[in-house]
């Protein structure tokens, strides 16, 4: 199990090679809220997302013989592209395997990481068994995008900062798809700021995590449909006992309500965020009467977004 002893050991490993975000406000947005909202702006962290606290503190946490030797996933999203450069910075390979189906444009990110891709067919048979082959041949190190103890441990470094510039908050927030921002988030928050509660947000089309949690047990998912790309995974098995354990509740939210909150803040905070860093805003303002008068926190995941697709234009399309 990971403890807040290893989240602050990760602090000290990555201090330096990753940024430590601001935390932003926004006037307007608290009076919509009938709260005050603090924003920890991953948007702004290396590759753009989260992602790169718990690669590196992952590829950093490798002995010389097994750094030697590489890491490799299966990733098309940003986990991709936070293992590729955390492994050029230490100067190790990267095997990163990618559905065909991956958009040229993170492809292209990977590669200008120095990484190694391997295409497969887009499906989680042929990522895994690709991935299995790449092992084999190159004696990488596995690196999963979420159920790893070191990335959990790096992902909650983001929480640690968060909760020492703004110590006296009610609520965190962040979104869940694999659980590894959340469980990191809640092992954090747990330690240092134990009045706190931990809430996270999924959109309806893809609440698994809101089944899984109200069960018991993980519920798979199963043909998510969201605007929310990067919240589309089953929760890992290291991830929900840490979740079931420190996590109060996962609210819910409507693609139409997350497209709308990811607007609002472009529009009044001048910032750029993703469908999956939107989730937890817009489901703050969908619950008015549960938030009134609250100081809480939201890890905003990250910004990386397709400009030539923004979804509020293909929205009105439709």
């Amino acid at each position: 199990m990971v403890s807040i002893e290893d989240i602050k050991q990760a602090a000290t490993r990555i201090s330096g090679r990753v940024h430590r975000t601001p935390v932003l406000t926004c006037a307007a947005i608290d009076r919509l809220a009938g709260a005050s909202l603090f924003f920890k702006c991953e948007n702004f962290q290396k590759v753009g997302a989260f992602k790169m606290r718990g690669a590196t503190n992952a590829v950093l946490s490798l002995n010389n013989d097994e750094a030697a030797r590489g890491v490799a996933t299966h990733s098309s999203g940003n986990h991709a592209q936070a293992l590729a450069l955390a492994a050029r910075m230490r100067g190790i390979p990267a095997f990163i395997v990618m559905p065909s189906s991956a958009p040229a444009v993170k492809r292209a990110a990977v590669e200008g990481y120095g990484a190694e891709i391997i295409t497969c067919e887009p499906t989680l048979q042929a990522r895994e068994e690709t991935l299995n082959a790449v092992v084999e041949r190159t004696g990488a190190v596995f690196v999963h995008p979420y159920d790893n103890e070191a990335i959990i441990a790096g992902q909650g470094t983001a929480a640690v900062e968060l909760l020492e510039e703004v110590p006296d908050l009610d609520v965190v927030m962040t979104p869940v798809g694999g659980g590894g921002l959340l469980s990191g988030t809640a092992l954090a928050v747990k330690a240092l700021a134990a009045k706190a509660r931990v809430i996270a947000a999924e959109p309806t089309g893809a609440d698994d995590a809101a089944r899984s949690l109200a069960a018991g047990h993980i519920i798979p998912s199963v043909d998510p449909d969201t605007v929310a790309d990067g919240l589309l995974t089953s929760l890992g098995e290291r991830n929900f006992p840490i979740i079931k354990e420190n996590v109060s509740a996962i609210w819910t939210v409507g693609d139409p309500e997350i497209i709308a909150a990811m607007r609002l803040i472009w529009e009044r905070m001048k910032i750029v965020i993703e469908p999956s860093a939107a989730v937890c805003p817009a489901a703050v303002l969908a619950r008015p009467h549960e938030v009134s008068g609250l100081r809480i926190g939201i890890i905003l995941s990250g910004g990386n977004v397709d400009l030539d697709r923004l979804p509020w234009l293909d929205h009105l399309e439709e």
